[in-house]
C-alpha cells in the first residue's frame, strides 16, 4: 500500500517551508527571510493524525517563462502537484490575497484534487481579519495557522488526515509485502564545488529529472534526501547538496545556509561521493572538501564527471592521480571513476565503486592477524628512540570500524614521532587492503606498576 502524498503549495515567500518542517517535527527546509528560497523538492514521511504521510515542500510558483529557472522550479512543482491525494495550498494572511494566489487558486481548482486551503501567518488581529479574505479563492474555509509560533498546527495535522483517502485494507498474504532486508539504506551524499554536475549525477542515478538542473551555478539549496535502489535492490539514501565554495568567497547569508546544510549532511554520511568536473581539473578547493571528509572520517569515491568533454584522457587521468598521492595521502588509495553524467557514460561503475569502499570502511581484523603483521613491521622498521630512549611498542588492536580505528600499546608509546605513525598506517592499509577509507591509529603508554614506588 503506497504512502498517500501531501504537497505544499503557493507563492514563494508565504511559509511553506517553515510549516513543512512544523508537521514533519524537525528542520529539514531551509528557512529565511527571502522569497524563492526553495528550490529543490523536499520530502519526508512522517506520521499526522495517525496516518503515516509522505509530505513535499514545493518551489514558490510564479508565472514565468519556460525555460527560466523560475519556470523549471514551477514545472517541477507542478508535476509532483498532478501526483498529490492532498493539496495544502498556502497563503499569507499578513499580506492579505494577492493576484498571483487568486491565479494559482484557478488553476489548482482545475487540476481536479483535493484542496485543503490554509492562511499562515495569522498571529494578531490584523492576520486573522486577513484570513477571511481566503474565502474569494473559493477552496472552501481556511485554516489558520502560524508556522513560526505553532498555532494551530495539530488542529491542520488531524485535518489532513481527515481529508486523505481512507488507506485500503492489506490484500491477503500480503502482510510481508513491504518487509526489507532488514538492512539499512547506505547513507550516500555527493558534494563538490557548484556547477560540477552533481545534481545531473542525482538525476542520472535516480532515472529521472528529479533535480532542477541547468548552466546556473548554485542552483542546488537544500540538502535533498532521496531513496535508490540500485541494480541488485539494495537501499540507498542519496543525499545530493549545494556547491561548496571557498569559505571567504561565501558571503550571502542563504549562501550560509546552503553550505551549512551540505556539511552537515556530510556529517551524518557513511560514502562521500566527491563529483569533480574533469574537463576543469583537481582545484585546491576539491583537495579542502577531501580532508573534510576525511577529518570526519567518511569513506570516498571521487567522481571525475564530464569525461566525454576532456581531449587528452590519459594526461587528464595520470594529473588527478599525482595530484591526489601528492595532496591526499591520508586516503592514499581512493577510488576514482571517471563518467558523464549527462551521457550516462560510466555511470554505471560509481555504485559498485561505493559499496566497495563502504565495505571497506566497516572491516574489522582479527587481532591475532594484526599483530603478526604488527611484529613483522616493527622488526623490519623498529621504533626510533625518543629523547635516548627507545619505544617499546608490544601489541595493536581494532578498537573500532566506520572508520577501521586501531589503538597500539607499549611503554612510551603516546611518543611515538608522527613519521612513524604515518608508516604503521600506511603498512596497515597496503597488507591489509584498505584503500579510500580514513585509518585511525591510536598510542596509549601502558603504566609501569612499581614506577613511584617507596
Amino acid at each position: 500500500m503506497e504512502t498517500p502524498l501531501v504537497v505544499i503549495a503557493g507563492r514563494p515567500n508565504v511559509g511553506k517551508s517553515s510549516l513543512f518542517n512544523r508537521l514533519v517535527g524537525r528542520r529539514q527546509a531551509l528557512v529565511a527571510d527571502q522569497p524563492g528560497l526553495t528550490r529543490d523538492r523536499q520530502d519526508a514521511v512522517c506520521t499526522l493524525g495517525g496516518r503515516l504521510v509522505r509530505i513535499a515542500d514545493t518551489a514558490g510558483l510564479e508565472e514565468a517563462p519556460p525555460e527560466s529557472l523560475s519556470g523549471r522550479m514551477r514545472a517541477g512543482a507542478a508535476s509532483i502537484l498532478e501526483q498529490a491525494d492532498l493539496i495544502v495550498f498556502v497563503v499569507d494572511a499578513r499580506a492579505g490575497i494577492l493576484p498571483p494566489d487568486a491565479h494559482f487558486g484557478t488553476w489548482l481548482r482545475r487540476l481536479g484534487r483535493p484542496v485543503l486551503l490554509v492562511a499562515n501567518k495569522t498571529e494578531g488581529r490584523a492576520g486573522y481579519n486577513n484570513a477571511l479574505d481566503a474565502y474569494t479563492l473559493g477552496l472552501g474555509e481556511p485554516l489558520s495557522v502560524s508556522a513560526e509560533h505553532g498555532e494551530g498546527i495539530s488542529h491542520l495535522m488531524s485535518t489532513i488526515a481527515e481529508m486523505l483517502p481512507a488507506p485500503a485494507a492489506p490484500e491477503e498474504g500480503s502482510e510481508h509485502a513491504d518487509v526489507t532486508d532488514g538492512l539499512k539504506p547506505l547513507r550516500l551524499v555527493i558534494l563538490g564545488r557548484p556547477n560540477a554536475g552533481k545534481s545531473t549525477l542525482v538525476n542520472r542515478l535516480l532515472g529521472e529529472d528529479r533535480m532542477l538542473t541547468g548552466p546556473e551555478p548554485g542552483i542546488t539549496r537544500d540538502a535533498i534526501t532521496l531513496p535508490l535502489h540500485d541494480a541488485d535492490g539494495r537501499s540507498y539514501q542519496l543525499v545530493d547538496t549545494a556547491g561548496l565554495r571557498r569559505r571567504a568567497r561565501v558571503q550571502d547569508d542563504v549562501e550560509k545556509l546552503s553550505t551549512g546544510a551540505s556539511i552537515n549532511a556530510m556529517r551524518f554520511a557513511e560514502v562521500v561521493v566527491l563529483v569533480v568536473d574533469a574537463a576543469d581539473g583537481l582545484h585546491d578547493q576539491d583537495l579542502q572538501i577531501a580532508r573534510l571528509v576525511e577529518r570526519e572520517g567518511r569513506a570516498m569515491v571521487v567522481a571525475l564527471n564530464k569525461w566525454d568533454a576532456v581531449e587528452d584522457r590519459d594526461a587528464t587521468r595520470k594529473a588527478v592521480a599525482d595530484r591526489l598521492e601528492r595532496s591526499l595521502a591520508q586516503l592514499k588509495g581512493i577510488p576514482v571513476v571517471t563518467l558523464s553524467a549527462v551521457t550516462g557514460a560510466n555511470v554505471a561503475k560509481l555504485l559498485p565503486a561505493v559499496r566497495a569502499v563502504h565495505d571497506t570502511w566497516n572491516k574489522r581484523i582479527a587481532t591475532s592477524a594484526l599483530n603478526r603483521w604488527f611484529e613483522d613491521a616493527i622488526s623490519q622498521h623498529p621504533p626510533p628512540a625518543v629523547q635516548g630512549r627507545r619505544l617499546k611498542l608490544r601489541y595493536i588492536t581494532q578498537a573500532n570500524a566506520r572508520p577501521p580505528t586501531f589503538v597500539v600499546f607499549g611503554t612510551r608509546a603516546e611518543a611515538t614521532p608522527e613519521d612513524y605513525r604515518r608508516y604503521l598506517v600506511n603498512a596497515l592499509r597496503e597488507v591489509f587492503v584498505l584503500p579510500g577509507t580514513p585509518i585511525r591509529l591510536d598510542f596509549r603508554g601502558t603504566v609501569n606498576p612499581f614506577s613511584d614506588k617507596g
